[in-house]
């Protein structure tokens, strides 16, 4: 039996503590640096959301028929990174995949993270921000929601609901994590600390409530991280617009949603492991396994891009066809052929061990990935409102300066979010790698005492005699 070393089996307990939380404490230079690029990318969109409140949303170029423009087609985007974290937590812990325990909590909150990213865009969509709370779906005198069969309704369901059990799944998961840093903290931190443990002593009453609500999470988490995209998805698929009313909508944006998220997760390993020095716990055996998945996970996605351009190319909806070729060859081409070599070509880099073992062609490679994701988003959107079934209405739309200040600062959010989150809270599982250490020991005490026994020509312990 060979054993895989996804992680270092030497390394004793004591040391797992000691690591993580040294690490919470003493980042490297390129931290603080991307710590404060990302408070400048918040600090522009800010004077960006201003000037548009003041102004209204003729700065953003939305008219008709643009009424959605670049900034629904990044919330779409910010739904999609979303999936990575129930994807590494849920499903792979549902199947006992032990390689995405040193990895799988800061996935966790960026799947958080993303939600409140993506919750900004429809307010900010709005126009009126004042009246953010016209996009909560409540029954009321004001006939906001006069049609609950409307995917819009759905959306602010579904959307709600995964942000809620997204963070609830993070916490739980945390709670062991955050006795060990009570433990070993100080000051206002050890209150922070306290509070937040819940009075975890590590009981084994606690640990098989613990594993059962962690277990049952991640069971609830997988069909509701599906159905949230495939929700989002109706948006556009429940539609009569040429290039939306497509009935693959659903598990195309689901296989995209995943795409996006394992990239965004690559590049955070990459960033993680060189920030908070994690080279024992984020090893190579791991970025691996996690390129070999985004590999997958890419042919499946071209896989149902071929789909949706058959169907369309070999269909009789004319306006549905005039789009496509639109996309191919007029003044949105370069954004599709940029999606299509980044999206389907760049991802065969993955299939090389010597290339998934060089973190600065992964970490390029999965920015590439991502932006292609971004295209897909916004061909999605803007060809079919440029060019729809009126040729009166045709109009060509490229973000203003405005949309993509406000856009540019959501990534500067998200990455502002997510560096205060592993400053503050372990972004390594302790008690999970801990688990997965033990796990390799016996393993490898098991194979040694095998091989002992057939060489000596003993039978091995609990044989029975012949």
């Amino acid at each position: 039996m060979v054993i895989e070393k996804d992680i270092n089996e030497q390394i004793k307990w004591a040391q797992i503590n000691s690591d993580v939380l040294r690490s919470m404490e003493n980042p490297r230079k390129a931290y603080w640096i991307t710590f404060f690029v990302c408070i400048a990318m918040v600090a522009c969109a800010v004077v960006a959301e201003i000037y548009q409140y003041r102004t209204g949303l003729g700065p953003s170029n939305l008219n008709n028929p643009h009424m959605w423009g670049m900034y629904i087609s990044t919330f779409v985007f910010w739904i999609g990174m979303s999936h990575s974290g129930t994807l590494l937590s849920a499903i792979l812990h549902i199947i006992h995949a032990d390689w995405r325990k040193p990895i799988y909590r800061f996935a966790e909150a960026m799947t958080t993270f993303s939600l409140m990213t993506a919750g900004f865009f429809p307010i900010i969509h709005l126009g009126r921000v004042w009246n953010f709370y016209w996009v909560v779906p409540y029954v009321s005198a004001r006939g906001v929601w006069p049609n609950f069969r409307s995917p819009l309704s759905w959306d602010a369901f579904a959307i709600s609901t995964y942000l809620s059990a997204s963070m609830l799944f993070l916490f739980i998961g945390m709670i062991p994590d955050l006795a060990i840093c009570r433990d070993n903290a100080r000051g206002f931190r050890k209150k922070l600390y306290g509070a937040l443990s819940l009075g975890w002593v590590g009981s084994d009453k606690q640990w098989r409530h613990f594993r059962k609500t962690y277990l049952l999470m991640a069971c609830f988490l997988i069909p509701l991280a599906v159905s949230v995209h495939s929700i989002v998805s109706s948006d556009f698929a429940m539609s009569i617009m040429p290039g939306w009313h497509v009935t693959s909508f659903p598990p195309y944006f689901v296989a995209g949603a995943l795409y996006s998220g394992c990239a965004a997760i690559i590049t955070l390993f990459i960033m993680l492991r060189y920030f908070f020095r994690f080279e024992e716990y984020m090893t190579l055996a791991i970025m691996e396994k996690t390129c070999k998945l985004t590999f997958a996970i890419a042919m499946v996605w071209t896989y149902l891009n071929l789909i949706e351009f058959a169907a369309t190319w070999y269909g009789h909806d004319v306006y549905s066809k005039e789009v496509l070729i639109a996309k191919a060859t007029g003044p949105y081409a370069w954004i599709f052929w940029t999606m299509i070599f980044c999206g389907s070509v760049v991802p065969f880099a993955l299939a090389f061990q010597k290339l998934r073992r060089h973190m600065p062609t992964m970490f390029v490679v999965s920015l590439l990935l991502n932006l292609s994701m971004y295209f897909e988003r916004w061909m999605i959107v803007a060809p079919t409102l440029s060019m729809a079934m009126e040729p009166h209405q045709f109009y060509i739309m490229y973000a203003s300066v405005v949309q993509w200040a406000i856009v540019f600062g959501s990534f500067g959010w998200f990455g502002l979010l997510f560096l205060v989150f592993v400053k503050v809270f372990p972004s390594v599982s302790m008690y999970e790698v801990k688990e997965m250490v033990f796990h390799r020991r016996r393993l490898i005490n098991e194979e040694a005492a095998a091989k002992f026994h057939r060489r000596s020509g003993d039978p091995q312990p609990g044989a029975q005699p012949a």
